[in-house]
Parts: structure tokens; C-alpha cells; sequence
């Protein structure tokens, strides 16, 4: 996909999100369409670091840009039905134990130190847990064999490393999954609104990627804004065991401040270095 081509598509989504917004104020009223908005806004943010970890695993593999939208497509469509799963799962078990709350907002602080002052480390992606039981069950080819998941080699079935990125791929969307699900709880528990949000967040992810590709630089500091989402929000949900209500707008509010910041600190720190490509760190 070219720069323009994604730059459109990223833009596209975001107003399709924004006008499905609007539908939401017009028939649910302003406070859901506050948490969808705010909603939405957690996940794209946390989506955007979730998209530099599918770039270092698309460079680790040496998979090609036409490649990496059919991994990209297939993955949307996993992603879609894991959340559906995970998101009625925990409305199921924050209805039955309220309590779980405070956990989530506990998890949500302690990665939030760990995204603002954690050191930035390369994955092994060779000893990674999935990786290292995939290839137990099934033999995986050396190179990649265009846009095939599978290819018999002496007649013997074989997954070929595309199929292993798309494993990858799915397998960290259940840990992205631990972080964004749980944050968005902090605004609301109402499962229309929370899967509605992280469904327009996803649809939007490949043209995102492609666009995030080719300006990594002016994204450098939104790790550390992610980070201070993710303390906001579980600090919001540790606040509810003292009997404090962070309001909605506020919360939105300060999400806002908090990615325009980390981008324009982002776009400033780039002018003045040039920041080294990841395919090639």
C-alpha cells in the first residue's frame, strides 16, 4: 500500500468512527457517545505500539509489503472474534465480581511503569513460546513461498514463515487484548460500546500500519503516552474503591492531552535526529 493510499484509508476509518459516533449521540445519547469517543481513543493509541511489534516481526521474517497485507487481513479478522470473545467474557465477569475492577486497574499501573520506564527491548522471536510449540507439531520452512501458509516439501506438509508471522500476529493480540480490554473498562462496561469501539480501532489497523511504516520517526514518544493512558486508566479504576468517579469527559479530556503531546514531542525529537529504522536496528 503507498503512503497516500494508507494515509487516506487511516483518515478514512477514523471518520467512519467519528460518524458512527454521531449515530451513537443521536440514539443513545451525549454520555455514551463520551465513552465511545474515549473508548476508541485508548485503543487506537494502544494500537499504534501494538503496530511496531507487527513491524519488527514483518522485518525479523523478511516478509514483503504485498505479504504483509494478507497477514494483516487474516489477523483483523482473528482479532475481531478474539475481542468478541474476551470483551463478553469480562462484562460477564465484572457483572458477577465488581471487585476484578481494582485488579484491572492495579495490572493497568504496573504496565504503565513498564511502557514509561521499561528499556526498550528487541523480542526473541525464535524463543518465543508459540514459535518454539508450533514447530513441534509441524515443519516450518526456511523461506517464504509467496503468499502460501502451507507447501509440501518431499511430500511431507509444511508451514512456510508467513503462516508463522500470522500465528505471531494473533497470539500478541491475546496479550494486547490484557492491556486494552481493561483500560476501556475504566470509561465503561456497557459491551455495545466497548466491542463497538475496538472494532473501529481494528478495521483501521492495516492502512495504519502501512502509513505508521513509513513515518516510524514522528511516533518515537507515543510508547510514553500510551504508558500515561494506561496509568490514567487504571488509576481511574483504582479510584472507584474509595468511592471517587472520575468523570467521563475528564478522562477523555486528559487522553486527548496526553496523544497530542507525546506526537508533537514526537515530531519536534525527529526534526532534530534522524531515528534509525527498525527493519534495520
Amino acid at each position: 500500500m503507498t503512503f497516500r493510499k494508507a494515509a487516506f484509508w487511516t483518515g478514512f476509518w477514523f471518520v467512519m468512527a467519528l460518524l458512527f459516533n454521531a449515530g451513537v449521540y443521536f440514539y443513545l445519547g451525549a454520555d455514551k457517545a463520551m465513552e465511545f469517543l474515549a473508548g476508541y481513543l485508548i485503543e487506537q493509541s494502544l494500537s499504534i505500539d501494538n503496530l511496531f511489534l507487527f513491524l519488527m516481526v514483518f522485518c525479523y521474517f523478511k516478509i514483503k509489503g504485498p505479504h504483509q497485507r494478507r497477514v494483516l487481513n487474516y489477523g483483523i479478522m482473528g482479532a475481531i472474534v478474539l475481542r468478541f470473545i474476551f470483551i463478553f467474557l469480562g462484562v460477564a465477569m465484572v457483572e458477577r465480581f465488581h471487585w476484578i475492577l481494582y485488579i484491572f486497574g492495579a495490572l493497568l499501573v504496573v504496565t504503565a511503569y513498564k511502557f514509561i520506564f521499561g528499556k526498550e527491548e528487541q523480542p526473541d522471536l525464535e524463543s518465543n513460546w508459540v514459535v518454539k510449540q508450533f514447530k513441534r507439531l509441524m515443519p516450518v520452512t526456511n523461506q517464504p513461498h509467496g503468499e502460501k501458509f502451507f507447501v509440501k516439501v518431499d511430500g511431507i506438509l509444511h508451514a512456510t514463515p508467513l503462516f508463522l508471522v500470522l500465528l505471531l500476529i494473533e497470539s500478541t493480540d491475546v496479550l494486547f487484548a490484557v492491556d486494552s480490554i481493561p483500560a476501556i473498562f475504566a470509561i465503561t462496561t456497557d459491551p455495545f460500546i466497548v466491542f463497538t469501539s475496538n472494532v473501529f480501532a481494528i478495521l483501521g489497523l492495516r492502512s495504519m500500519y502501512f502509513f505508521l511504516e513509513r513515518i516510524q520517526q514522528v511516533f518515537i514518544y507515543v510508547k510514553h503516552g500510551v504508558g500515561v493512558i494506561l496509568f490514567i486508566t487504571g488509576l481511574k479504576l483504582l479510584l472507584l474503591a474509595v468511592g471517587i468517579k472520575v468523570p467521563v469527559p475528564l478522562a477523555l479530556g486528559m487522553i486527548v492531552l496526553v496523544l497530542v503531546v507525546s506526537i508533537l514531542a514526537s515530531i519536534y525529537s525527529s526534526r532534530k535526529k534522524k531515528t534509525q529504522d527498525i527493519c534495520k536496528s
